[in-house]
């Protein structure tokens, strides 16, 4: 059992003992200490904060928890309740709010859970902000309001709604486009609030849509992170319904992937590949994705007449680029799609509906458009952490024995070799080394991998 305080937020298994684990003491902890840093951005008589939450069984248990300690703070609250990362990130700035907290482990398992923490503008904390509320929780003086200026919580459910309109307003989202398409959608939401959401975007945009785990109580039927093995049930259901293609989403509906209409993967990294091509085809301009992210979307950028550009991991980190190269695309390759038209946070709704516009404006199959682009394979493994593993000074080693190749240190030790990548980076999610590799082949992406992780736990000793 884990608790993992970051600049990501606080993360952590529900249940153990308190600072191991994610414990309600933990979460009235983490949440004074962000209502403490809210109070000291600017000084005035209220104070408000959007707070949201995935379907996660715990989900409700920790909201009350996290809104009631602000509430003691003198803090109003929007409870926005079940809804999804994207949709608190855009609430927060509607409603012209000081920050935002949506309740979400994203695709870890469902005894996780999670505090992300946002600013004013709906966008995740820099460092600078996450390591002071870290202080403040370890370390600062906590003050509550006294009676007569205790917060309020206000109910708003018209938040889902207002995010879907917002998309249908957007320039590149043609839905009469889509409606004429007469698409059919197989989606699995992991029954968490996916199954609320895309489901009304697609009728939005007139898509006949079959729901697959669709119901937001938060028993994941598999594991909920977005990739192959886990999605079996909706790759047999996408060809036994002769559908289009397949839609599914991690619990906070931030990650998205699609399988083809024949029940083969699109491939998570190129999500963002195909949606970037759509935008660079209407509007020129430059791009970003993380450094573990698939040289495909540099390939489409440039093709395009564009710049790419790599940031570190992590949203936050994607996002300052974005801003600083005037992106007009970019993202993870995860799944993660931020279209800054819209808002700066990764989306899978406006992902979802840029890639229906596309499809119905090629009017093409979606195994057709896949064809489209160069086939690059990776591998994402991992080596799990242990007490005498000092994870700076393995990466440190590697970045000296493979000095002479191309190498970027901003974010772990990324090797850079002709044909191929490999990434080397502690997780700021799970307690883990990730071990990214890219190549031309799956066999070739593996074998790259396999090389470094025995290469690191020689070096450790393992």
């Amino acid at each position: 059992m884990t608790l993992i305080k970051s600049i990501s937020g606080i993360r952590g298994t529900i249940g153990g003992t308190q600072s191991d684990n994610l414990t309600p003491i933990d979460a009235v902890k983490y949440a004074a200490a962000y209502g403490s840093w809210i109070k000291k951005q600017r000084n005035k008589d209220r104070y408000k904060v959007v707070v949201g939450r995935d379907a996660r069984i715990s989900g409700e248990m920790i909201q009350q928890l996290v809104m009631n300690t602000l509430v003691g703070m003198g803090i109003d609250i929007i409870d926005v309740d079940l809804s999804t990362t994207p949709t608190v990130e855009m609430a927060v700035a509607m409603e012209h709010a000081d920050g935002g907290i949506i309740l979400t482990a994203s695709h870890n398992p469902k005894q996780w859970n999670a505090l992300k923490l946002l600013n004013n503008k709906g966008e995740f904390l820099n460092a600078e902000a996450g390591q002071e509320i870290l202080d403040i929780a370890e370390n600062g003086s906590l003050e509550f309001a006294d009676v007569d200026n205790l917060g309020e919580i206000t109910k708003n459910d018209a938040y889902i709604d207002l995010h879907i309109d917002e998309i249908l307003n957007l320039e590149l989202v043609d839905e009469e486009l889509v409606k004429n398409a007469k698409l059919k959608v197989v989606v699995d939401a992991v029954n968490s609030t996916g199954g609320i959401t895309v489901p009304l975007l697609l009728k939005a945009m007139g898509v006949e849509t079959i729901k697959l785990h669709c119901t937001p109580n938060g028993n994941f039927p598999h594991n909920p992170e977005p990739l192959k093995e886990h999605l079996g049930d909706l790759m047999k259901m996408v060809v036994d319904e002769q559908a289009d293609f397949g839609i599914v989403v991690d619990p906070d509906v931030d990650r998205l992937a699609f399988v083809d209409e024949n029940g083969e993967m699109f491939g998570e990294e190129y999500t963002l590949v195909a949606v970037a091509d759509y935008v660079l085809k209407n509007k020129t301009g430059n791009t970003v994705s993380n450094m573990s992210s698939s040289r495909a979307l540099r390939d489409i950028t440039e093709n395009h007449g564009g710049k790419y550009t790599a940031s570190a991991v992590g949203e936050v980190n994607v996002v300052e680029k974005m801003k600083e190269t005037k992106a007009v695309i970019g993202g993870e390759g995860n799944g993660g799609i931020i279209y800054p038209e819209l808002h700066y946070g990764r989306d899978s709704l406006v992902g979802i509906a840029l890639f229906l516009t596309f499809l119905a404006d090629e009017k093409i199959s979606v195994s057709q458009l896949r064809k489209k682009y160069t086939s690059y394979f990776m591998s994402k493994k991992k080596i799990e952490l242990t007490p005498q593993l000092d994870v700076d000074s393995l990466l440190k080693k590697m970045e000296s024995k493979y000095a002479s190749e191309e190498i970027s240190t901003i974010d772990g030790v990324k090797i850079d070799f002709a044909e191929n990548w490999v990434h080397l980076r502690k997780s700021n999610t799970e307690p883990i080394i990730r071990i990214y590799t890219e190549a031309k082949s799956q066999e070739e992406a593996d074998t790259l991998a396999d090389k470094f992780i025995s290469e690191i736990e020689e070096m450790a000793g393992l």
